[in-house]
């Protein structure tokens, strides 16, 4: 029976045409019957009439609104030429159904219009005598009853139909909404691995370099220094290549993390080794904490060491020799405080703004992103009488 079922959806005009011959043959039928059991013989005009109406069933899918105007014609026919009711009046009710629900609106409303006048037309051309006049109000209401319901049933389904129509067009539209998020999403996450990894290879690397001159100043005359210096590259570079790795491995789509798990981000509490690895770089920098350290936010504390570790590679790359830096880490209340300065020569403030510290956009640009992303403030610039200092205040809570 699904096998059956199947193929009648696949094939609906097979449907209509059987019916309409089965609808052919009873009209035949029962038009020869009534004529003989009158007397009389079967009108020429009946047979056109009822293979027309036929047609009407045959095709009322592939043309509703011509089929609804060729049943109009034969029920116009049949009243002009005096033809009695057959069953293939039947093909009347049936258009009326299919134009409601599949149809153009004018051909819904004639369809609807000629459905409800065909029963009282058919009252007034072929009159019952014995009837009373109530008789005959009740015999056309109970006639325009399956025209009015016909329609109804057609134009719920059409109703219906749009409804389902519109819910599967949000439905695509949430869904293309959804994809475009996630792209802005992963457009934005990429674009902080990229800060990621600006701030990783900018400090790594202009750590790496001025060991690697300092090795190569002190080869000769000092050469426990010298390899002091090509260990501090080595660590350097390891550390570097540790969290390059990392952050290339989330912009991996559709391969796993073989080597386990990431890296953490790094937070306030490696700011030593930070300044640290700056001291041996051969850059003296004063650390000093104030306030009552606590837990902060990881997005604060990811935020405060790449301010830092930004600031004082700009101090390294551009603060000249015999530099100096220092750094203020300050626990407020309600957020915490940043100040990194240097004594150094500078780079023109504007080489930051425009083009950051490496000439690549990521300078101060980044520095206010990350702290905008926090709801903090920064302020940047050259000091009074030479050198540099950023200030940054991140706020525990992000601002409304």
């Amino acid at each position: 029976m699904q096998r059956l079922y199947d193929f009648l959806r696949r094939h609906p005009m097979w449907v209509d045409g059987f019916w309409a011959v089965f609808l052919l043959g009873i009209s035949v039928v029962s038009s020869t019957a009534g004529q003989e059991a009158a007397g009389t013989d079967l009108p020429v005009v009946i047979i056109p009439i009822t293979l027309l109406l036929c047609l009407v069933i045959a095709l009322r899918r592939r043309m509703p609104e011509k089929m609804l105007l060729l049943a109009v014609a034969s029920g116009v026919a049949q009243l002009t030429l005096d033809m009695s009711v057959v069953p293939a009046d039947f093909a009347l009710l049936v258009i009326t159904y299919t134009v409601a629900s599949n149809g153009t609106r004018w051909a819904s409303r004639l369809a609807l219009t000629a459905g409800l006048c065909a029963a009282p037309l058919s009252q007034l051309r072929w009159p019952n005598e014995s009837t009373s006049g109530g008789g005959h109000v009740a015999i056309v209401v109970f006639q325009m009853v399956p025209f009015a319901l016909a329609w109804v049933l057609g134009d719920s389904l059409r109703t219906r139909r749009a409804y389902f129509a519109q819910l599967e067009e949000r439905a695509a539209r949430l869904e293309k909404e959804r994809e475009a998020q996630a792209k802005v999403a992963v457009a934005a996450e990429r674009a902080r691995i990229a800060r990621e990894l600006h701030d990783v290879v900018a400090h790594n690397v202009s750590v790496m370099v001025v060991q690697a001159d300092g090795a190569a100043y002190v080869l000769d005359s000092a050469p426990d220094q010298a390899k002091k210096a090509l260990e501090t590259i080595s660590g350097t570079g390891r550390q570097a290549l540790a969290e390059m790795r990392r952050l290339l491995g989330v912009l991996r789509t559709g391969e796993h993390q073989e080597s386990g798990e990431y890296v953490p981000q790094p937070d306030v509490e490696q700011l030593d080794e930070l300044v640290e690895q700056c001291r041996s770089s051969g850059l003296p920098v004063d650390f000093k904490i104030e306030g009552t350290p606590r837990p902060l936010p990881s997005g604060v504390e990811l935020t405060a060491y790449r301010i830092v570790q930004e600031a004082l590679t700009n101090t390294r790359k551009h603060g000249g020799p015999n530099t100096g830096a220092s750094v203020r880490l300050v626990y407020f209340d309600d957020g915490l405080g940043l100040l990194v300065e240097d004594d150094g020569k500078g780079a023109p403030h504007e080489l930051y703004e425009e083009g950051g510290a490496d000439g690549r956009g990521h300078g101060l640009i980044g520095m206010r992103e990350r702290v905008g992303m926090v709801g903090g403030t920064l302020d940047a610039g050259p000091r009074p009488g030479g050198g540099f200092r950023v200030s940054a205040l991140l706020p525990l809570k992000p601002a409304h």
